[in-house]
């Protein structure tokens, strides 16, 4: 059955995504192009399309993008879903409720999808889309089927505040789009909505706080875009710098803990298995659920504050036993001699081949991991996958017995991972940054960093930047890694993250950046404009002090 999610009238060409995309880091906010220098769509205009793909992908932070290109007029005329969507559904609900820019969402089944793919354009309408000799009646969603609680009626009430009024019509519409027949409570939250990329994210934090609103749990902070003390020391230009500042000042006017880190796995209270949460930043959600077995929804950004000003989310998803089953195994044959760039390779390899289903990785029961080894492929799989979780057997917590009946099969060979090294690295050899901490590193990384550089000063004309938490980076400057590292010339820059960095931070002379991120290898294309390289933190570190990208390693078949 169709259905609209989003109601909007609209009209225009068909433009089919071959997989999903991640509006963050995919697609340019101004322009409405695919930036994704990875996806089979790179290059092709969403502006006025029927814009189709099964789900979308990536990063919780697309739901702005979305927003800004709605506010800006280079939003889509429609997008088309096959399969469950939250993030740009969330981003199009905001557009239309709080700023009357509406962009029609639509699911469709399987077999009417194909038949609109087929069709040059298409026009939609509340009632009804129509393409060529296609007509298809559309059932809107409805949240009245709801079970809600009294508190849950009395948010919606007239004698609610205005922000919080709003917030649960945005959550109750988001549980009708999910399949939800009543709400949750969430002990924590952490706000992902807070990096600047457009006057979208600064315009909706600003307008919420106007109203008065205000978090009613404890909410944390995402890393922002730039470093919240040292902004105006680092030549950071007003014109950026400002609207940044301000767009986290917001949140804390809202009552959130200036944790900016996008790893609040790594801060000292962190949430315990079985907790209900409601945290956006894919990284940090994919790897609460499979690491801490906490449970959390990839929820896209605005939804991420609609929840903290509440205390509700919808009881869907992972938040349920059953979602949280495998729906296909991966067996992963480990390369002999791989290094740690093995783990983000093998989250972006194995969210390719489950980009809409959780996974359970098998093969790897004797591999004993590190916690910065889960972070990586946590990082990376969030990057292709939309699943808010994976299973590791004999490492993550769940994984036994977590496989679904039926559950299909596939694997991941040496040449695989043979096949991605030279995807993340099509930069010439010559590095000019070396580029640490997407996620934001722990101090464990750097103590490691610090010893593989051993007092070696970094190259003239490359830099080293390692981007941080605030809590790690105490760590750090109390058992003196931090002098270390700073006396080799490494750069430990806190608040911001790799995928919120711009001039002059990122040094304008960089033409080839590497990084033992596979989140970064992925983004980095499209959110710098340079060229990357990628390989493990010894390969970093070697390529800090040379100033050029070590070669294939030798597990690299």
């Amino acid at each position: 059955m169709a259905h609209c999610i989003v109601a909007a009238r609209a009209s225009g060409p068909v433009l089919v995504c071959d997989e999903g995309l991640s509006f963050w880091g995919g697609v340019d906010p101004e322009t409405g192009r695919v930036i994704d220098a990875h996806h089979p769509q790179h290059g092709a205009a969403l502006a006025g399309a029927v814009v189709m793909m099964p789900t979308s992908r990536g990063s919780c932070s697309g739901s702005g993008v979305l927003l800004a290109l709605a506010l800006n007029g280079h939003a889509p005329a429609a997008l088309v879903f096959r399969e469950g969507e939250d993030i740009l559904t969330l981003g199009a609900l905001v557009a239309a409720w709080m700023y009357d820019r509406p962009v029609a969402v639509l699911r469709l089944s399987a077999v009417e999808y194909d038949a609109l793919a087929r069709e040059p354009s298409a026009k939609v309408t509340p009632e009804r889309l129509t393409a060529g000799a296609l007509s298809l009646k559309l059932e809107p969603l409805s949240g009245d089927v709801l079970d809600l609680s009294a508190a849950d009626r009395a948010m919606l009430s007239e004698a609610a505040t205005p922000p919080v009024r709003l917030a649960m019509r945005i959550i109750c519409a988001m549980a009708a789009a999910q399949g939800a027949d009543r709400l949750t409570d969430v002990s924590r939250a952490h706000i992902d909505g807070c990096i600047y990329h457009s006057e979208a994210n600064l315009r909706f934090a600003e307008d919420m706080a106007a109203m008065g609103g205000r978090v009613c749990i404890p909410t944390t902070m995402n890393a922002i875009s730039v470093d919240h003390a040292n902004w105006r020391a680092q030549g950071v230009p007003p014109a950026f710098g400002g609207p940044a500042s301000r767009l986290a000042d917001a949140y804390l006017r809202m009552g959130a803990r200036p944790s900016f880190t996008c790893a609040p796995y790594l801060l000292a209270d962190i949430p315990q298995a079985g907790e209900a949460i409601a945290w956006a930043e894919s990284n940090a959600v994919v790897y609460a659920n499979s690491v801490l077995a906490a449970r959390s929804v990839k929820h896209p950004d605005y939804l991420d504050l609609c929840m903290a000003l509440t205390g509700r989310a919808p009881l869907a998803g992972v938040y349920l036993d059953a979602n949280r089953k495998a729906q296909v195994e991966i067996r992963v044959e480990r390369p002999e001699g791989a290094d740690d760039a093995f783990w983000p390779l093998l989250g972006y390899l194995a969210g390719r081949l489950a980009p809409d289903r959780i996974p359970l990785l098998t093969g790897l029961e004797d591999s004993a991991p590190s916690e910065d080894d889960l972070k990586a492929l946590c990082a990376a799989f969030g990057t292709t996958s939309a699943a808010a979780m994976l299973h590791v057997a004999g490492v993550t917590p769940e994984a036994d017995g977590a496989q679904a009946e039926g559950a299909a099969r596939m694997a991941i060979e040496p040449g695989d991972f043979a096949r991605a090294w030279v995807q993340f690295n099509p930069g010439p050899g010559r590095v000019e940054l070396v580029a640490i901490g997407s996620p934001h590193a722990s101090a464990n990384e750097c103590r490691i960093l610090a010893d593989l550089l051993d007092g070696r000063r970094i190259a003239e004309g490359t830099a080293a930047i390692v981007t941080i938490g605030r809590g790690e980076r105490d760590k750090l400057a109390g058992d003196g890694v931090l002098a270390r590292l700073q006396a080799s010339g490494v750069q430990v820059i806190p608040d911001l993250c790799w995928c919120s960095v711009t001039e002059p931070v990122l040094p304008p002379a960089t033409r080839t950046i590497m990084t033992n991120s596979g989140k970064y290898a992925h983004y980095g294309p499209g959110l710098s404009g340079r060229a990357m390289r990628f390989g493990s933190l010894a390969h970093c570190a070697e390529a800090a002090v040379s100033g050029h990208a070590p070669g294939r390693p030798g597990w690299i078949s």
